[in-house]
């Protein structure tokens, strides 16, 4: 869908936004969010036209509803749409928004069937984080609505009374896993958004003023976590859960949509999700404001998340994801340590630089060994070994292929520090997709071999120098990207990035990557000792823990978050947002928000 805003002053200040400025007054920022808020809402208000009565979703019916227009549309869409409900979770979250929003519009004969389709249609509950959360959410609120019916008035046959306990049972169970250990679905460009509109929902319609602040600070927490690892509305570095499209072309993901409703840091990307957020009455604090667009220092941020559930082949149900970002205005490079971290889709680690339009953009740079295996399916998921990645491949078809651009390895290890990245890989014989890839995109401006060794690259103002350890072909794609295969087991490479306005040439900074001291090999294990260009002293060996400057990373000190903006321990259910002097404290202890100024 196009999007074509109307000229304002608050058009302006999005516009002004888009290059990262976050010096605006607290009711500017205010004012532009609005903007934003209202001008989504109007979008899918909008979406279909009103004589087109075979056409419309739940969310353009909510939509609608919210600003209260064209109610004789909303009644034929609606009519339409309840005569064969399909979706499951999915389903619940967006009927649950048409429900709520339509309670002072909708006639009583509607909500009365639509109060019956929570009778005769049975969702499935699925079996994700993100799908539990929808879930339940939808059934707090559905049951707060229609209180103290009995089982035989709901479609799983227990009460009004039964399922909103347990609703609400589970909601605190993963805010309180959340707070202390972190999230397992974590930092995922397609799924953060439904995360956010079941927190969004709770904080419109919640009745317990205890859950409403609970959910207002999960909204804080969540999105406080994607503003310092977004960049120009990018969701960079490593995540639990992308796709193939989104790997590559990052801007069109649902992540981007609420970049652009919070921060107008990005261009216009239509979810529903961030429509859910848009009519909650939400509105981002100012400290995170700046954490979504200031850009002005580079920072190292880490922080610690959650494996899925494992229900097989591991002592931990959910191991820790150490995840690390050098954030600078110019790229993103970010990682976590590799393995199997979670099923399918996870991303270990990427480069992202900034554009000016990331619109059919590949602005990033990754590798991946293609792995697929029972082993991986059986420790996430239940089904029998025997058919299970027929099963999965079902669902997700470039699970089972060599040439895919997701999914985690156990034979792949990660270290970064600031600005420098090794990854090496260590795959035994006889592995399934026994080769390495890189990815290099159509969109960089500079691709070169080095008789060094060395594979110089330019993206934007990001400089990139990387080394394979091993032999490897070129191949071209359909999308005129370039793929460096590498079909040694044994094998890596060493990533050096720089911001093209610290050297005065391109040959410059390949000069100054060429002297830097690199001694790398892959027997007996791959092994790398790189001094980068900012001094440090790197040293990896596979299946060993990293050291920077001699000194063995600590990844049992690991903080829940920790970074200048960000700070929280683990198993503290706090987290301190910081921002020049600004500081906001979420405490879920105690279910208070403090704001103050540092002296």
């Amino acid at each position: 869908m196009n999007f074509k805003p109307v000229f304002s002053f608050a058009a302006i200040l999005v516009a002004t936004a888009a290059f990262g400025q976050p010096h605006f007054s607290r009711a500017e920022q205010l004012q532009a969010y609005q903007w934003r808020a209202d001008s989504l809402i109007r979008h899918y208000a909008h979406a279909t036209p009103a004589h087109h009565l075979t056409r419309g979703a739940y969310m353009e019916i909510a939509a609608r509803l919210h600003r209260h227009e064209n109610l004789p549309w909303v009644l034929a869409r609606l009519n339409a749409l309840m005569q064969e409900p399909s979706g499951d979770m999915f389903w619940m979250y967006r009927f649950i928004t048409v429900t709520y929003a339509g309670q002072r519009h909708l006639p009583p004969e509607y909500r009365q069937r639509m109060r019956e389709l929570w009778r005769t249609y049975h969702p499935y509950r699925g079996d994700t984080e993100n799908h539990w959360v929808m879930y339940y959410t939808a059934l707090y609120l559905i049951t707060q609505m229609y209180p103290g019916e009995p089982g035989e008035r709901w479609f799983n046959r227990r009460s009004s009374q039964e399922n909103f306990q347990e609703a609400r049972a589970y909601l605190l169970h993963w805010m309180d896993l959340t707070t202390t250990i972190g999230q397992g679905e974590y930092d995922s460009p397609e799924y953060l958004g439904v995360f956010l509109a079941p927190m969004a929902q709770l904080y419109a319609w919640a009745e317990d003023p205890a859950i409403k602040q609970r959910a207002a600070m999960m909204l804080d927490w969540i999105i406080a976590d994607f503003a310092v690892e977004n960049l120009n509305g990018i969701y960079a570095g490593a995540h639990s859960r992308t796709n193939s499209r989104q790997v590559k072309e990052q801007w069109r993901a649902n992540s981007s949509a609420l970049a652009w409703l919070l921060w107008g840091n990005t261009h216009f990307f239509a979810s529903s999700e961030a429509l859910t957020l848009a009519m909650s009455g939400y509105q981002p604090a100012e400290i995170i404001h700046h954490l979504g667009v200031d850009r002005a220092t580079p920072y190292v941020h880490k922080e610690r998340k959650r494996t899925r559930a494992r229900i097989r082949f591991s002592e931990v149900e959910n191991a820790p994801v150490y995840k690390y970002i050098y954030m600078r205005k110019e790229y993103a490079l970010g990682s976590c340590p590799g393995g199997l971290l979670q099923p399918i889709q996870q991303h270990t680690w990427d480069l992202t630089w900034a554009v000016a339009d990331p619109r059919g953009k590949h602005n990033t740079l990754f590798t991946i060994h293609p792995y697929s295996s029972r082993f991986e399916l059986g420790m996430y998921f239940a089904e029998q070994l025997g058919p299970i990645t027929e099963l999965v491949v079902r669902a997700k078809p470039e699970y089972d292929s060599g040439d895919k651009w997701t999914g985690g390895s156990p034979y792949e290890q990660v270290f970064q520090h600031e600005d420098a990245l090794i990854t090496l890989f260590d795959i035994p014989p006889g592995t399934r997709f026994s080769q390495i890839s890189a990815f290099f995109s159509k969109d960089l401006t500079h691709r070169e071999q080095d008789a060094s060794g060395w594979i110089f690259a330019r993206g934007g103002e990001a400089l990139m120098a990387y080394y394979p350890l091993a032999k490897y072909e070129w191949q071209k794609d359909e999308a005129e990207d370039w793929r460096l295969l590498s079909k040694n087991l044994k094998n890596g490479a060493v990533v050096q990035i720089a911001p093209a306005i610290e050297y005065k040439s391109f040959a410059a900074f390949k000069a100054a990557v060429k002297a830097l001291p690199l001694a790398a090999a892959t027997k007996p294990r791959p092994h790398v000792r790189f001094t980068t260009l900012r001094g440090a002293l790197m040293e990896f060996v596979f299946d060993e823990t990293p050291k920077v400057n001699h000194l063995p990373v600590d990844y049992s000190d690991w903080k829940l978050f920790d970074g200048p903006y960000m700070y929280s321990e683990i198993n503290s259910c706090k987290l301190e947002l910081r921002h020049g002097k600004l500081r906001r404290l979420l405490d879920f202890n105690t279910l208070t928000v403090t704001d103050w100024i540092a002296e």
